[in-house]
């Protein structure tokens, strides 16, 4: 007899995770300078314990949570790490390309401006 990975979250254990910080993440900003705005301006760290182990996330919310606050959690019994709250916030996507793309832009701009200033003498 195979065991199969339980996928469904429904079926997942519950546990009690407690909140370890609540920060306000200014989201303007990231809507000037990404143009993304975003709803969600609070970035709530939590940690739970499976198996004797802690175990750490992150979501974002509209509503703060205060420090300490308990709130109801499944987790992946094959993969304790994984809980009901990851799969609501998919992974931040990495800044790289827009750093890349900035960079890029800035070194053209600096070329196209250094082009100019040559061509004025």
């Amino acid at each position: 007899m195979t065991s199969e990975p339980i996928t469904d979250q429904a079926a997942w254990p519950e546990a009690l995770a407690t909140v370890t910080a609540c920060k306000y993440d200014f989201g303007a900003g990231r809507a000037l300078a990404f143009g993304i705005p975003t709803t969600k301006h609070f970035r709530i760290s939590y940690n739970y314990f499976v198996d004797d182990e802690i175990h750490t996330g992150e979501f974002t919310s509209d509503k703060p949570l205060p420090q300490n606050t308990l709130f109801p959690i499944r987790y992946n019994p094959d993969a304790p790490h994984q809980n009901s709250h990851d799969a609501f916030n998919p992974p931040r996507t990495s800044r790289a390309p827009m750093l890349t793309i900035g960079i890029i832009g800035s070194l053209i701009l600096s070329l196209a401006w250094l082009a100019i200033l040559r061509g004025c003498h």
